[in-house]
């Protein structure tokens, strides 16, 4: 039981961030090479639904 538990905390510790990471990172790329595209803002929307406080830091507003 308490295995699973540990497993659980590690997949949301560990693999959900890196997964966002990887996303975002990924549309970035893609972005500078091709330019925006739909799997280019697929790929960031899916980064924010999964980790939106890290969304919300990266936005900058100018004014």
């Amino acid at each position: 039981m308490i295995q699973k538990q540990i497993g659980r905390w590690a997949i949301m510790a560990v693999a959900v961030p890196l997964a966002a990471a990887g996303a975002r990172r990924l549309s970035h790329t893609l972005e500078a090479r091709r330019g925006p595209s739909g799997v280019s803002r697929l790929l960031s929307r899916g980064a924010d639904l999964i980790r939106p406080q890290r969304a919300k830091r990266r936005r900058r507003r100018f004014w």
